[in-house]
């Protein structure tokens, strides 16, 4: 199988778009241009005193004008400005955005509201480019390369659409370039998903991965590591869940490449079996003993420091944005 990391091109084409909005509002023009978007606002007259807090996403206005007849404010911006989120389905490559009155700062609510939606048709060819790389040095071990990527169903290839029904799989792969190293064995020791590319202290998180391997998420959905096909790249099937519908969504992961051959509390992949209610090893399921502990705490019985130990490395990784949706568009 050929699993294709993360340099993937977009396939420019001429395609034709045409605004889809929820709410009819006459003061509102919306254009949709091949790369980019004109929208001609009439601004009611409370809204005029200070047009600094007339926004399109985060972009003020590329002009405004207060005559007799009314004020104007006209934004001139290309797709990838402004804050645009994209999401590529099957058939369409969709960017959202909303025109928003603040007359106040943020976290300030905005007084008006007011989306903007773009649709295109797909070009032939083209797959979404998803953010993961990360690279790191074991001292006297050379370079090592980390991938984390979203592929298709089958995981041949690169996924052909960010946006992800309610139950449907989402296929994610990660491996590390081991080169002349010894043989490791990649596991994911944590995941959690966040609305944000970083995460702060108050960063809203939902889990997946946790207490050191243990699959979480299988408790309560269908989400399973799938068997290897080498030590050193792990499958993951997650599905579809019910956290920030409709938003980007990043996956944050803690990846670590360990000695195959010193597997631990601390260091495993662990599956959830419904029909048993038990965990279970990945790599070893006459091992599972070492997932009992993802009940309570995974301590292991040494001292043995990741971090600073030849044997394995720890890096982290974010994956995404994705979108999760009620219904396919």
């Amino acid at each position: 199988m050929k699993y294709l990391l993360g340099f993937f091109c977009l396939v420019c084409a001429i395609a034709t778009a045409f605004d889809v909005s929820e709410d009819s509002n006459d003061d509102i023009q919306i254009t949709c241009e091949e790369h980019s978007v004109h929208v001609k606002w009439k601004v009611d007259k409370t809204m005029t005193g200070n047009p600094t807090r007339l926004f399109l996403g985060s972009c003020f206005p590329s002009q405004f004008s207060n005559a007799s007849n009314g004020a104007e404010a006209d934004f001139y911006y290309p797709l990838s400005a402004c804050d645009f989120r994209r999401m590529a389905t099957w058939k369409y490559l969709v960017y959202e955005n909303k025109l928003t009155y603040r007359p106040l700062p943020k976290p300030s609510p905005p007084s008006f509201s007011y989306p903007v939606r773009c649709v295109y048709d797909r070009p032939k060819g083209w797959t979404p480019t998803f953010q993961s790389s990360s690279t790191g040095v074991i001292q006297g071990h050379g370079e090592l390369a980390f991938h984390m990527a979203i592929l298709n169903y089958d995981f041949s290839g690169p996924a052909e659409s960010n946006v992800f029904p309610m139950g449907s799989f989402v296929p994610i792969w990660a491996g590390v370039n081991q080169q002349a190293h010894q043989p490791l064995l990649l596991l994911l020791e944590e995941c959690v998903a966040s609305t944000t590319l970083e995460m702060y202290p108050d960063t809203l998180t939902y889990p997946l991965i946790t207490n050191k391997g243990c699959l979480v998420d299988g408790k309560k959905s269908f989400s399973k590591f799938l068997p290897r096909y080498h030590s050193s790249s792990i499958l993951l099937h997650l599905q579809a869940f019910r956290f920030a519908v409709g938003q980007e969504v990043y996956i944050h992961c803690k990846l670590i490449a360990w000695d195959p051959d010193l597997l631990n509390e601390e260091k495993k992949a662990c599956n959830y079996n419904k029909a048993t209610g038990e965990w279970e090893l990945l790599d070893d399921p006459f091992q599972s003993s070492l997932c009992q502990c993802c009940e309570s705490t995974c301590q292991g019985r040494g001292k043995r420091d990741t971090d600073s130990a030849p044997q394995g490395l720890v890096l982290k990784s974010v994956l995404g944005p994705l979108t999760f949706t009620e219904d396919s568009l």
